[in-house]
Formats: structure tokens, sequence, C-alpha cells
């Protein structure tokens, strides 16, 4: 399967954006389980369901996901993820001033703590981004993404274990920025 993704995501790449809605078709289940993950039980506008729509919508629409293999689309996908909860947390902030903003349960903490507003942890992300771009990468692939460490370091080209030391920094620096 993860060989026919690859040419299916070519083909889209070449310029052929009939293939996507074949990706998404193949794909929904994981990504719909990837979205699943990243909300909370008691979030009622935004379900799993929606949050992947609105990402194939966004992806068919706007600029393509770019995605050279299942692992590489996954990744942005992840990313267009985490601006999906970005701009939905906004939206709801806007309207009520601050008060009953999305609520994203992740499968990891990054805090160590209660989880976090996403609109604070979006802000700490561009900060960490800032300062060391890899931890960033590696905290949106493995909390936003849901990919395993391993995975993550294949995407980055990066050992396992620096994947592991880069995320224990990360987190502690997300950590600061949060409290």
């Amino acid at each position: 399967m993860g060989n026919e993704i690859t040419q299916l995501l070519e083909r889209v790449s070449a310029g052929e954006p009939a293939h996507l809605s074949e990706v998404f078709e193949r794909l929904y289940p994981q990504l719909r389980q990837i979205a699943a993950s990243r909300l909370r039980p008691g979030e009622r506008t935004l379900t799993p369901t929606v949050l992947v729509h609105e990402l194939y919508l966004r992806a068919s629409s706007g600029e393509p996901l770019s995605g050279s293999d299942r692992r590489h689309f996954f990744t942005t996908a992840a990313k267009a993820m985490r601006w999906i909860l970005v701009d939905h947390a906004r939206r709801k902030a806007a309207g009520k001033r601050g008060g009953d903003l999305l609520e994203v349960t992740l499968t990891e903490s990054l805090a160590g703590g209660p989880e976090p507003d996403v609109l604070d942890l979006h802000e700490a992300l561009q900060e960490l981004g800032e300062i060391a771009p890899q931890q960033r990468d590696i905290v949106e692939l493995h909390y936003f993404g849901g990919l395993e460490f391993a995975d993550v370091a294949a995407v980055l080209g990066i050992s396992e274990r620096t994947v592991y030391r880069q995320w224990q920094r990360a987190r502690a620096f997300l950590h600061a920025q949060l409290e």
C-alpha cells in the first residue's frame, strides 16, 4: 500500500490533483485516527471527521499538500491539522473574548501537567521554531502528527536517540513557556 500511495502522491505533485482524493480515501482511517487523538471527547464543534474533511478541503482547494511519500504526506498533514486547530481556536476565542477555547487532548503531554491551550501552545511553538527549528519539527511530527520516534527520525534523517533528546529539550522549553 505504501508504494501505491507514493505513486499517487508523485502524480499529485506532477500536476494531477485528481489523485489527491484517492490518497485521502486510502489513508482516511489513519488520518481520522490522528485527528481523533488530537481532540477532547467533549468537543462538539470540531470532530475527527470534520478535521480530516477540512484538511482535504484545504489541500484540494489551495496549495496542495506536498508529499513525496507516505511519511512526508503525514508530516505535512500533521502540520496542516495543527493550523486548522489553531484557526478553530482563534475563531472560538474571537467570538467569546477568550473563553471556552478548543480543548485538545494529545497522546503524550508536552508540559507534564494539564494539556495546554492550543493558542498558547501555538505561540510557544513559534518561539521554539525561532531558536530550534528541528525541535519544533519533532514536536509537530510526534505530538500533532502522532508519529513514533523512529518514524520522526526517518522523516528528519537523524537518529532516533537524537529525536528523543531533542524531544526532551523541546518539552522542557515548552513547559517553561506555558507556565
